[in-house]
C-alpha cells in the first residue's frame, strides 16, 4: 500500500505521561498531565516541559519557578487523565483523585508520593516557542520510592508499571524486549565438558 504525506504536526509517540506539580507564592498547589516533557542533557541534568500560557498552572510556573515531573503508573491512569481535563481554577485536583502531596527536597514545589520517581526541577529558561512555551530547567534532586529498591539499593523502575501516551490514549509499557546494548553484547558460551579418556584394550 503506498505511503500517505500528511499535513506537519506532532506525531512522535509514545511518549511519557507525566504529572507536573506546581504552587504559586502562597502555596496553592496544582497538578496538570504534561505529555510534551523528556530529556534535556546530562551534564548538568536537565528536563522540560511545555506549556501553554493559557494554562491555569502556567503564572504558578512563571513566579516561582519550580516544578516537579511525577512518572506515573498504570494504576494512576484515572487521576492522570483527571488532572489533564480537568482545570485546577475549578477544582482541587489533589482532593478529586485523591493523590497525595509530598515536600520536594530542593525546589518550591510538591511531589505526589504516589508516583514511582519525582524529579525536581528548578527553570532556568522559558522558550516562548508558539502554542506551547517551553520551560527548560535543571533537575536539582530525585525522589525514588524505595518499594522498588532490592536489598542491594539498585532501582527497578521495570516494576513500576509505567504509563504512557500515544495518539490520543493511555497505555502500560510491555515486556522488556532487552537492555542497553543487548544487539551487540556477546552471547556467554557454556565451558565445553571434559570427556573422560579411555584406553581401548587389545584383542
Amino acid at each position: 500500500m503506498a505511503r500517505e504525506i500528511w499535513k506537519p504536526g506532532n506525531f512522535i509517540y509514545p511518549v511519557p505521561a507525566v504529572l507536573v506539580s506546581c504552587q504559586d507564592r502562597d502555596g496553592r498547589m496544582n497538578l496538570f498531565t504534561a505529555a510534551w516533557t523528556g530529556t534535556v542533557c546530562t551534564n548538568p541534568p536537565m528536563a522540560y516541559v511545555s506549556v501553554r500560557p493559557e494554562r491555569y498552572s502556567y503564572p504558578m510556573l512563571r513566579e516561582t519557578g519550580a516544578f516537579v515531573l511525577n512518572l506515573t503508573t498504570v494504576s494512576m491512569a484515572r487521576a492522570v487523565d483527571y488532572c489533564g481535563v480537568k482545570s485546577g481554577r475549578d477544582v482541587d485536583k489533589w482532593k478529586e483523585t485523591g493523590l497525595t502531596p509530598g515536600k520536594a527536597s530542593s525546589v518550591e514545589a510538591p511531589v505526589v508520593l504516589e508516583s514511582p520517581v519525582n524529579v525536581e526541577c528548578q527553570v532556568t529558561e522559558v522558550k516562548e516557542l508558539g502554542s506551547h512555551h517551553m520551560f527548560l530547567a535543571e533537575v536539582r534532586a530525585v525522589q525514588v520510592d524505595g518499594e522498588y529498591l532490592d536489598r542491594n539499593g539498585k532501582f527497578h523502575l521495570e516494576k513500576a508499571g509505567l504509563l504512557a501516551y500515544s495518539h490520543g490514549a493511555y497505555y502500560g509499557l510491555g515486556e522488556v524486549l532487552g537492555t542497553f546494548g543487548y544487539s551487540i553484547r556477546k552471547k556467554a558460551t557454556k565451558p565445553a565438558k571434559n570427556k573422560k579418556k579411555t584406553s581401548r584394550k587389545p584383542g
